[in-house]
């Protein structure tokens, strides 16, 4: 049943950035775009996530999957503090 859970939040996260960075192809809001690029660091980092806990159950990647989220994070920072309006 975790392993359900896993596997919807990483679609989840996948939907929310296409829909994002479609919406920023349309509009070309740059805040769609690093919150689109936030939520593909999210998909990598649940995608890993469902590989740690499914695929590779005896290695552990939390330090790797923590990266992923981190770059993502980041660059939703730099979006919110050099180009907010």
């Amino acid at each position: 049943m975790a392993g359900l859970a896993y596997i919807l939040c990483a679609v989840t996260a996948l939907i929310c950035a296409w829909l994002l960075l479609r919406a920023y192809a349309a509009s070309g809001n740059l805040m769609l775009l690093w919150s689109g690029l936030c939520f593909v660091g999210l998909t990598l980092n649940n995608a890993m996530l469902v590989a740690d806990r499914l695929i590779f159950a005896d290695i552990d990647l939390s330090t790797w999957r923590l990266v992923p989220a981190l770059v993502g994070m980041v660059l939703l920072l730099y979006g919110l503090i050099w180009h907010g309006e």
